[in-house]
């Protein structure tokens, strides 16, 4: 593992967390939100919450808008095991995209499980999706050149807004961003066995978020839960995917890349072999989350220019 990324750890781990699955729902999401939540924030242009309709009750959405206008927008969900995480949390994260692709960033507060179970997540990203598609306009965005994007769950919940909006003709999305994405309820990779015990991700971690976020086993099947399972990725929209080395997830998201290449999908495959799940939020003290911060802000750009 990368120096600074074992420094990053170790100064976590001495924060006394838990495992996440050793805590109550209630108990995780407040830690969650207190060690992920920055205390320093990156000064933007223009930042505002607002709530939109939902599928079963408004959605709390951020929106984040460098001092430019008529600019690109990605639509953003966070990650948590799709049990938790805030606005708050993916702040940092959100600012610093915001700022570097030069992009509208709209951060989306999806309903969390265990209380909203599949599919409630993956409704409230799509419906957060068609909103931004239709009022762009009045906060600085171009709604003809929309793109999704998460970390973790979000990924997840990027890759298969994706997914839906191809096969539904829903809103046309120009580049998906997945950020060490969950792509498969399956926990016979190489790196869940590998990384089992961590960091910052265990195998028992991820196996209490799905049965959280699952309302029975066969949910895991579905290619909305698991896109690694869709029968056919051919025409979606290029994708820019990030990996880890030191991460459970790391094999289901190094197989994505591969099927979206295969089926002729432009993919940017960007694999950081000594990082380890989550590290993108680590950029004020891990160079190479620095760099690879900047590395995907570039590639969302491109894709959406």
């Amino acid at each position: 593992m990368d120096d600074e990324m074992a420094a990053a750890v170790e100064r976590i781990e001495a924060m006394g967390v838990p495992p996440w699955h050793a805590m109550s729902v209630e108990s995780a999401r407040r830690i969650e939100d207190d060690v992920f939540t920055p205390n320093e924030r990156e000064e933007i242009h223009f930042v505002r919450d607002l709530s939109i309709p939902g599928p079963e009750g408004d959605i709390p959405i951020r929106v984040y808008r460098p001092d430019v206008a008529d600019v690109p927008v990605v639509v953003f969900y966070h990650g948590g095991g799709w049990v938790l995480g805030t606005l708050d949390s993916i702040d940092g994260v959100c600012r610093e995209l915001a700022k570097r692709s030069e992009c509208v960033v709209v951060s989306v507060d999806y309903r969390l499980a265990p209380e909203h179970p599949f599919p409630a997540g993956v409704d409230d990203a799509y419906a957060a999706l068609e909103w931004v598609e239709e009022h762009a306009d009045s906060f600085g965005g171009d709604p003809t050149k929309i793109g999704v994007a998460g970390t973790s769950a979000g990924g997840n919940l990027a890759a298969v807004t994706a997914l839906r909006a191809h096969e539904f003709d829903g809103p046309r999305i120009s580049h998906q961003c997945l950020l060490y994405p969950i792509t498969n309820h399956d926990f016979g990779t190489d790196s869940y066995a590998e990384n089992a015990d961590g960091p910052l991700l265990t195998r028992a971690d991820m196996a209490w978020f799905w049965n959280r976020y699952l309302r029975s086993p066969v949910d895991g099947a579905n290619p909305f839960a698991s896109p690694l399972r869709t029968d056919d990725l051919s025409g979606l929209p290029p994708a820019t995917v990030v990996t880890c080395g030191y991460d459970p997830l790391r094999d289901e998201g190094i197989a994505y890349a591969d099927r979206l290449a295969e089926e002729d999908v432009p993919v940017r495959h960007h694999h950081y072999a000594e990082m380890a799940h989550g590290f993108l939020s680590l950029t004020d003290s891990v160079s190479t989350a620095d760099e690879a911060m900047g590395s995907v802000a570039t590639s969302i750009r491109e894709n959406l220019e």
